[in-house]
This record gives C-alpha cells, sequence and structure tokens, in this order.
C-alpha cells in the first residue's frame, strides 16, 4: 500500500477527547496491551499528531504520529500498528517468519505466499482469515511488515503452503516508514525455553558446518535446500523458484530478474563465512590503526563496534557478525585477547569495555589501510561525529519474575519460581487461569471472582475479608505489583541482556559549587551503551564548557560526567533528539532553566 509516493493533506495535534476517544479505540483493537503499555502507548502530555495522506492508489489513509514516528494508521476505520510500534510491543500481533532476501520483495509491494514462509518445528500460530498479523525475518522476532492473512492456519497447511498467503499493508524502508526517523529493526531473540534454545543451538552450528541444507522442522519432507532456491516476483507476490525453473525461463528473463539471484564472485574461492572473517579482522585492524586513540580507553565494546569498525567497512559490504565464525563479539574480541592485541574487561555487570591496546603489535603495525579511505588523521577528526551518528538507542523490555509468593497463581501454566514472563504472557496466563477456574463474574462480565489462591496472592490482609471481586485491569495490575521486577536491554548487534530489577534512569543533577558556580552532573550513561567520554567530548564542543570524567562515588567501575553551567537543555536535545532515547528513561529534564522569562 505504501510502497509507493504518498501525497499528504492536513497535520493536525490531538488534544483532550479526541485523545480519549483513540485510547479507548486502540484498547478495543489490540486487547493484549496491558493499561500501562496503553498509557505509554498513547500518552497524556506528548506530542500527539495526526496526518490525512492518499496511498498511491487514492486510498485515505489516517496516520497517527508519536516523538515524530508513526504509530498507527487507519483504514475504513480499522487501526493497524506500523512496524515502528511492533519493534515496542514485538508480541501485539501473531507473526509468521520468512527468509531475509524476501523483505526488499515485500517492500517493493509484493504480498507475502506460503512457499516464502518459514514452517517452524514448534508450528505455525493459528489465526483465521482476515487476522491481522506481523512478519519477521529468520532469527529475529522484531517485526519487518504488518499483513493480513488471506486464509487459515488450518487452510495453508491443508493447501500444502502453496498461494498467497498474506496481503501485505505496510513494511519496513515503505514510504509509510519513511516518515518516521528511518531507523533499522532492533534484533530481538526469540522466545524460546532454555532447552529448546540449547538444541537450537546445537542445530545452528550444524548448520553451518553443512551449508547450504537447512532443516526448516522435524519433518524431513519439509527439508528445503537453499542451494536451489532463488527469490522471483510474479503477479505482484515475493515466492521461492527453483533453479531448475529459473534455467528453463532465463532466455526470456529480462535482466533485473537476474539481479534477484544470490551469487558469489567466481574469482573468490573463499565461503561466505570466511569471507566475513577476512572482512571483521579488516575492520577491527583498521579501526585499532586509525580511529582509537590512548585517550579514548577505557572504551565500550558498543561504541568500538558501531562507531569504529562500522566506518571502517568498504563501501557495498557490510559486518554481520552472525554469518561469521564467531557467531558473537565478545568471542571475536576474545579471540584478538588470545592474541594479546588487546585487553578486554567486564567494568559494569553485563557492559564489557576495551581497557588496553597494544599499539606495537606486530598485526596493528603491519597493517595497511585499503584504498579509497582517509587519513588517520581526517578519521580522528571525525571520530566525535562518527559516534554521535553511530549510537543506536538500546531495546529496553520490562519483564517479571515469578516470586514465592505468586507460584500457586503460575504453577498450573507450568511456571516455577524464578521463570522470567513478559508483559503479554503474564497477561494471557491470568486471562486463562480465570476462564479456567470459571471465575468470570457471571452477572457481570467486567469482574473476576477471587477465589483463595487469587485471595493469597493478590490482596493485603485487611482486604481478604472486604474483597470478593475484582476489575480486570485491577487484577492484572496487582498481578504484575506482586512479580519480581526484571529488564531485558538488547544493544544493536549484541545478545540480550536480562537483569534483575528495573533499569536505573540516566540520571541529570545540578550541584552548586564554590563562587556560586554550577555544575551539571550525568550518570548511568553506560547502561544504555553510552560512552561517558564520547559524551562529554560532545557536550564540551556543543556549549563550549569544560567536561570531566570523575568516579561515580559509591561504585567501583562507573563514571559520571560533569559540565560546567546548567546544560540540561544541551542535554535533552542530545539525549531525546539525536540519541532518540525514549523520556521515561531520563531523570532530572525538569530542572533545565526557564527560558525567555522576562525581568
Amino acid at each position: 500500500m505504501f510502497s509507493r509516493a504518498v501525497r499528504v493533506r492536513s497535520n493536525t495535534a490531538i488534544k483532550g477527547s479526541d485523545r480519549r476517544k483513540l485510547r479507548t479505540d486502540v484498547a478495543a483493537a489490540f486487547p493484549n496491551l496491558s493499561a500501562e503499555q496503553l498509557t505509554e502507548f498513547i500518552p497524556n502530555k506528548e506530542e500527539l499528531n495526526v496526518i490525512k495522506i492518499y496511498s498511491h492508489k487514492g486510498e485515505a489513509v489516517t496516520v497517527y504520529m508519536n516523538n515524530r514516528n508513526p504509530i498507527l494508521f487507519e483504514i475504513e476505520k480499522a487501526l493497524y500498528p506500523t512496524v515502528y510500534t511492533l519493534w515496542v510491543y514485538p508480541d501485539l500481533l501473531p507473526a509468521f517468519s520468512t527468509w531475509p532476501p524476501v523483505l526488499q520483495k515485500l517492500a517493493g509491494g509484493a504480498d507475502l505466499m506460503l512457499p516464502g514462509v518459514v514452517v517452524p518445528s514448534s508450528g505455525f500460530p493459528q489465526v483465521e482469515r482476515g487476522t491481522l498479523c506481523a512478519v519477521t525475518l529468520l532469527g529475529n522476532r522484531a517485526p519487518v511488515a504488518v499483513a493480513v492473512a488471506t486464509m487459515s492456519t488450518a487452510e495453508m497447511l491443508a493447501v500444502g503452503m502453496k498461494g498467497k498467503g498474506f496481503a501485505v499493508l505496510h513494511t519496513y524502508m515503505d514510504h509509510l516508514w519513511e516518515y518516521g526517523d528511518k531507523s533499522c529493526p532492533p534484533t530481538l531473540a526469540p522466545l524460546v525455553t532454555d532447552s529448546a534454545e540449547k538444541v537450537s543451538s546445537e542445530e545452528e552450528d550444524e548448520v553451518e558446518e553443512k551449508e547450504p541444507v537447512i532443516s526448516l522442522s522435524t519433518d524431513p519432507l519439509q527439508t528445503v535446500d537453499v542451494g536451489d532456491l532463488s527469490l522471483k516476483e510474479r503477479d505482484g507476490c515475493a515466492v521461492l523458484m527453483e533453479k531448475e525453473e529459473l534455467h528453463e525461463n532465463r532466455d526470456a528473463e529480462t535482466g533485473e530478474d537476474a539481479n534477484t539471484e544470490v551469487h558469489q564472485e567466481p574469482e573468490d574461492r573463499r565461503t561466505p563465512q570466511e569471507q566475513m572473517d577476512a572482512l571483521f579482522n579488516q575492520c577491527f585492524f583498521h579501526a585499532l590503526k586509525c580511529k582509537v586513540k590512548k585517550s579514548d580507553l577505557p572504551l565500550l565494546t558498543s561504541t568500538f563496534l558501531r562507531s569504529h569498525m562500522f566506518s571502517c567497512c568498504p563501501a557495498g559490504q557490510q559486518l554481520d557478525i552472525k554469518k561469521s565464525s564467531y557467531k558473537k563479539f565478545s568471542k571475536f574480541l576474545q579471540c584478538m585477547q588470545h592474541q594479546k592485541i588487546l585487553q578486554v574487561k567486564e567494568l559494569n555487570k553485563g557492559v564489557e569495555s576495551i581497557v588496553e591496546v597494544d599499539w606495537k603489535h606486530p598485526d596493528i603495525r603491519g597493517f595497511a589501510v585499503p584504498e579509497g579511505f582517509s587519513s588517520a588523521s581526517a578519521d580522528q577528526d571525525k571520530k566525535g561525529e562518527d559516534r554521535e551518528q553511530g549510537y543506536h538507542a538500546p531495546e529496553i523490555i520490562p519483564l517479571y519474575g515469578v516470586s514465592t509468593k505468586m507460584v500457586p497463581l503460575f504453577q498450573e501454566s507450568g511456571h516455577r519460581k524464578g521463570s522470567i514472563l513478559s508483559s503479554s504472557e503474564v497477561r494471557n496466563i491470568i486471562i486463562n487461569y480465570v476462564k479456567t477456574n470459571e471465575l468470570v463474574d457471571e452477572t457481570n462480565k467486567n469482574f473476576v471472582k477471587v477465589n483463595a489462591i487469587l485471595c493469597d496472592c493478590l490482596l493485603d490482609k485487611s482486604e481478604q475479608d472486604e474483597i470478593s471481586n475484582l476489575k480486570w485491569d485491577d487484577l492484572l495490575s496487582r498481578c504484575l505489583d506482586r512479580l519480581q521486577p526484571f529488564h531485558q536491554v538488547t544493544f544493536s548487534g549484541q545478545e540480550p541482556i536480562v537483569r534483575k530489577g528495573n533499569i536505573e534512569p540516566i540520571d541529570i543533577t545540578v550541584a552548586q559549587r564554590s563562587s556560586n558556580k554550577k555544575v551539571t552532573i550525568i550518570k548511568n550513561l553506560e547502561l544504555y551503551g553510552l560512552d561517558p567520554q564520547c559524551v562529554a567530548n560532545i557536550l564540551q564542543q556543543k556549549v563550549q564548557a569544560s567536561a570531566t570524567i570523575t568516579p561515580l562515588p559509591g561504585s567501583k567501575d562507573r563514571v559520571q560526567v560533569q559540565i560546567q553551567g546548567n546544560q540540561i537543555h544541551h542535554l535533552a536535545k542530545l539525549l531525546l533528539e539525536e540519541y532518540q532515547l525514549p523520556r521515561k528513561y531520563i531523570q532530572g529534564l525538569e530542572k533545565a532553566p526557564k527560558l525567555g522569562r522576562k525581568k
């Protein structure tokens, strides 16, 4: 629908009753959203706009914008989430996976054909014809498209996974996506159990050794040889074709069709994995020789990857650690550490930094910078800019752990003490528990009857003799409040990290010094993948004031940034607009000096 240019008709702000009505409509369209998520999704005070546009076919579309990103679009009074929304709430819709090369066809306006849908060993989610679904790429839970199922799950399997399966409405990289900040999909690990994850990891290792045969499921009849597959677009749909058929039609195909084939340069006999290993080595030594100085240390490994190694990648190529033999960037750095090129330490739990580099190592001194790259001195001048542009805000998802008191409520669903769940999983478990035990109030279905287990788990002692029914929202909010808080942080190109408690916000304070001078102090930047030294350098250049790094009191491994004057306005612009961090993770912005005050 948005694969071609669209025309904007109007742009207005949403206020008051219109905002409340939109929140009600969203709650009805997406009942999986909790009350907390709903308030976060349609905020009370943040700027919320509505844009009226026409698609290239002349269809009128209403687009709702929040924080400069489209979050919803409405067609004929039906609400649909955008990919920006699904990256925040990846479990909002039932998801189906496809192969990464198919995305280009979907973004070009093609629908998703069933031969291009990956059949998981656990089976498809159960959907009916007309169900709104998300489309993901294999290995990443972040949706890249919004589509409507053209048949039910049972019908898909009954026809042997042939024909059109999904009518695609919106995709990553289409014109609706371009209305936002044009960010890339986050990396979200698939939701699997520990045992299943272990098996999956073992199977992945076997796949790497036995390329190109990949098993899509436990059924041997569903084994597909990727080497015999290519992409082609027919009748506006993305499909997978066998190379034999492609060869038969090659004389009749145009040069554009030939561009869709995935091929390897004939003069390079290395495997794709060996080529990626070589590319990582080249960018690694290039970055150490031309980008990093001794004064930059300690340097976050995530900053080193995205701000230094990525900028050293030759044009037309892309670093992808999962396509290398290392699989994880931490393993690559361990290999370099074994060669005594550098030293990596975990200065903060779950966050590694490069603390030492042997600049006299023969591999660094003997590395020749490839042709086409600027000199080392020019690269050093651009370092601050590269870091700023290369940063991607981490994906932060609140999680909940089952506490001892809550075990009776969750044991029916097979969960024990310490099990970690997302808010949508908690919601589904509670709903299933209420329905299984027939606790919905017969006279008013908005209420749930409180049985002995709900009473012990959710009610205080003073309430146990007074409350016999709870509203659904009250029931779910009480449950979430009594679970142990956890959170998952996913940095770009790295594996998700799960930590106990709620993530500490970036803390900004203004302190008074001698002679009535003020300094702005910023803490907890490391928790969000930000290099304190990099932030200090950028702020110093922006405001032309002295900035220093000092140890954080009460912590052995963390530091804080101090800069002269009340610089909260500049900090807010840097963190909110340039780094795209959500406001809820920044504490102290209200302490900014008031501007334009008349004397």
